[in-house]
């Protein structure tokens, strides 16, 4: 089947579902009325430009036929002016299309939990955690997405480990190449001999689960509350607040003191805990894709070294694609565009020679 074929069966289900929403029963059905308004919404994008496609294949045609026919000077060379300018645009248009046909990705639309936690490298490691955050949130900011911090663990120097929520639109499709190892290399404050060292930290990124993403039963869950506590084993409150629930099918367990509440602890430990159960899922099925089509974006892969922030040497490294910059302060204060971009691109061509073979 060639492309056009697919657009115009596109275009055929966007009108059957445009004719589905306008059935005022289905308000009723929440549910049902989510799904289709979420198909709709993906088809649009792509029936609009299919439909502007069209709309300057005809303005050609028209353009040739008056060169054919028309004899007035004035109109043949606008008709040039215009046939020269649409023809431009058709492969722009065509290579646009091709991504918009893409296979799409169930997760993009989804907000994401995001767990950054110290790794190799002691006090540095957790300090570079809390730079990576901030990274992060200036980043999501400027994208005008919102964070929330859900946890945190902090040590002496720094931060072990931090969890936070993102909200906004197509949260995932920003994020989630972030996930895995990322190493630091530089020249720790306490150092008196100037000497480089090296850390790292792991980022998991994961996509917000929702009820019909997880089906987790009661009995599968054992619930534990404790006394929170602080850095240093100070008392956080005097109340068994802290709560800590254990998957046990698959033995995950999620902690959380954040919130003085019981309840609300035990909200956001399920919210963690749904999450890294969908993320397992998807990391399985993202490294069965990425084997088959042998790329090295979009595994996910925790134990994957994917980046480097080298600061004697102001430079920033994806592995996976041989991506290089040097501008690490502009891109550790947030400036991450153009790393997620070139990530992002690069799968895109990951998919397309796919849809070649």
């Amino acid at each position: 089947m060639s492309i056009y074929d697919k657009l115009e069966g596109a275009v055929r289900r966007f009108e059957q579902l445009t004719e589905k929403m306008g059935d005022p029963s289905l308000y009723e059905r929440q549910e049902e009325f989510k799904k289709l308004s979420t198909e709709r919404s993906h088809l649009e994008e792509i029936v609009k430009a299919y439909r502007e496609f069209k709309q300057i294949r005809a303005d050609i045609d028209e353009a040739k036929k008056i060169l054919r026919e028309e004899k007035d000077e004035d109109m043949r060379e606008m008709a040039k002016e215009e046939l020269s300018e649409k023809e431009q645009q058709i492969p722009i248009l065509e290579q646009e299309l091709q991504l918009l046909m893409l296979p799409k990705d169930p997760m993009d639309d989804k907000n994401v939990m995001v767990e950054i936690r110290a790794g190799a490298g002691g006090d540095e490691a957790s300090i570079f955690v809390g730079d990576v955050w901030r990274m992060y949130t200036n980043f999501c900011k400027d994208l005008g997405f919102k964070t929330n911090m859900v946890s945190i663990s902090e040590s002496d120097q720094g931060i072990k480990e931090v969890i936070f929520s993102v909200t906004g639109d197509k949260v995932y499709s920003k994020l989630k190449f972030e996930s895995g190892v990322h190493r630091v290399q530089r020249v720790p404050k306490t150092e008196a001999q100037g000497r480089i060292h090296t850390s790292t930290i792991t980022v998991a990124v994961m996509p917000e689960a929702e009820d019909v993403d997880i089906d987790i039963k009661p009995n599968e869950l054992q619930i534990d509350v404790f006394r929170s506590s602080g850095a240093g084993g100070q008392s956080v409150n005097t109340t068994d607040s802290a709560v800590r629930i254990t998957h046990l099918p698959t033995g995950l367990a999620v902690a959380c003191q954040q919130e003085r509440s019981q309840l609300k602890n035990k909200e956001l430990a399920m919210a963690i805990l749904k999450s890294r159960l969908l993320d397992a899922k998807v990391q399985e099925a993202n490294a069965a894709e990425a084997a088959e089509r042998k790329s090295l974006v979009g595994t996910g892969d925790r134990s994957e070294r994917i980046r480097t922030y080298n600061y004697p040497q102001g430079r920033v490294t994806d592995h996976r694609i041989g991506l290089t910059l040097y501008n690490l302060e502009r891109i550790i204060a947030g400036d991450l565009s153009e790393v997620t971009d070139a990530l992002v691109a690069h799968n895109q061509a990951e998919l397309l020679k796919g849809e070649d073979e």
